[in-house]
């Protein structure tokens, strides 16, 4: 039997689950801007301390990221990005579960060729494409003179 694109669309639209969109969007609100302001919340008690701004901020996306590790690796995170959904992909905490995951999947595989060649296969795409934004951005802004 075969079926058109149409028909199949149609049919696997009256068959998938209606999502629930206010409650997932409140729910991303609430976690993430949760994350953030416990981010804030400790680059305001670093700025308390002599280090520099520079400084609290590096120790607050390394203490993020840290957290975030721990979690992943404990199987925590994922029970909370469950409920929080994107919420939780606040970009630095997005980013280090992507790369934590991946290095916990292959390490069956080995050091070298499982956890370490295999680490990046999520967050590479990030990489590429984040380095590649800013390179045209700044290429804009160099040709338009906008600095």
């Amino acid at each position: 039997m075969s079926i058109s694109n149409e028909e199949y669309g149609r049919m696997a639209k009256r068959l998938s689950p209606n999502s629930p969109v206010v409650t997932d969007c409140i729910k991303a609100f609430i976690f993430g801007g949760s994350i953030c302001a416990f981010a804030e919340g400790l680059n305001i008690a670093f700025s308390y301390t002599s280090m520099t701004q520079e400084e609290s901020k590096a120790l607050t996306m390394i203490i993020l990221i840290a957290i975030t590790a721990i979690l992943t690796a404990f199987g925590v995170f994922d029970t909370i990005a469950k409920h929080a959904g994107a919420g939780t992909m606040v970009p630095i905490t997005g980013f280090a579960n992507s790369i934590v995951c991946s290095a916990l999947e292959f390490q069956t595989e080995g050091r070298i060729l499982g956890t370490a060649a295999q680490m990046f296969t999520i967050a590479g795409p990030v990489i590429v494409f984040g380095c590649s934004t800013a390179a045209l951005y700044g290429l804009i802004i160099y040709l338009f003179g906008l600095y």
